[in-house]
């Protein structure tokens, strides 16, 4: 006798690589989805502090059969390995994401601009404008409008500013991190712990608080060219999907509202969450991006 059961539909999560590439002496290490079709759009992933490309892994798993997810580690963050004689600039990282996506031969694809990721793929963009098939934001600042009171003081440190390095490496905390996760979302138990005590086991690697502690010195080069990535996106109007945490306590919400001054047509999702949006809100977010996708041309 053929007993009939029927099987319940589930979301088969996709397949991911894990990899490093060397560029330049820096060991890149990097995750990928592997699409079911082999000219699936790309998603270049830029992480934000402190985190590195983990952040992203129920992001891959959720579109990473759809679209080609990649998300590669900075120097001085996640599994990547720069030489000892790294300078720790934002330019610099985006000199080794820039030899990153050459590696890979990536000719066009959509940024997800996260945090640091947004000083760092608009400094791509910047170089490269017909690469940048499209731009998703999430807490990625671009404004000063979009810079907290905190974050204002915190990016005028400098090393001679009175306490500018202790006060910075209160940053690099265990509760610093995990308050970073959980600070601003309706729901602290929505957030799993993975993210923030991995994050801090490579915070607590050797070197990587001095690492840490020059690109938070170089943070104003962001804010000095604030001005010309507004430029590149009047200019450019690239396709534009913003979703932004309400509570983030670095970049508050009028961050996300200023993109519209540049690109108006740009796609705006507010949420009531923090800075690590993902976490919680995956389950809004994911099918936002993928829509979005679905709308760029290849």
């Amino acid at each position: 006798m053929t007993v009939s059961v029927d099987t319940p539909r589930i979301s088969i999560p996709a397949r991911a690589a894990h990899r490093f590439v060397d560029v330049d002496g820096v060991e890149v290490f990097y995750r990928e989805s592997l699409p079911e079709r082999p000219d699936a759009p790309v998603l270049l992933l830029l992480h934000g502090f402190p985190s590195a490309s983990h952040q992203f892994r129920r992001l891959i798993d959720s579109l990473g059969r759809r679209y080609r997810l990649i998300a590669p580690d900075y120097p001085g963050f996640g599994h990547t390995r720069a030489p000892e004689d790294f300078t720790y600039t934002f330019e610099r990282l985006a000199d080794v994401v820039e030899g990153f996506t050459e590696r890979l031969g990536l000719t066009r694809y959509a940024m997800y601009l996260f945090d640091f990721g947004a000083p760092v793929g608009f400094r791509l963009a910047l170089r490269h404008p017909e690469r940048v098939a499209a731009v998703v934001v999430q807490n990625g600042n671009a404004y000063l409008e979009g810079l907290s009171d905190a974050a204002r003081a915190f990016t005028a440190l400098t090393p001679e500013s009175p306490s500018a390095e202790s006060t910075i490496l209160d940053l690099f905390t265990l509760a610093a991190t995990r308050a970073q996760y959980e600070g601003g979302t309706a729901d602290p138990a929505l957030v799993a712990p993975e993210g923030w005590l991995l994050d801090q086991h490579f915070l607590d690697l050797p070197g990587r608080k001095q690492a840490q502690l020059a690109l938070a010195y170089d943070y104003k080069s962001n804010l000095a060219a604030y001005p010309a990535w507004q430029a590149w996106l009047r200019r450019h109007r690239p396709p534009t999907l913003i979703t932004w945490g309400t509570g983030d306590p670095f970049f508050p919400e009028p961050g996300a509202r200023a993109y519209l001054n540049d690109v108006p047509e740009a796609e705006l999702h507010l949420f009531r969450t923090g800075h690590f949006a993902l976490e919680d809100r995956l389950p809004d977010i994911a099918p936002l991006i993928a829509r979005f996708l679905d709308r760029i041309p290849t």
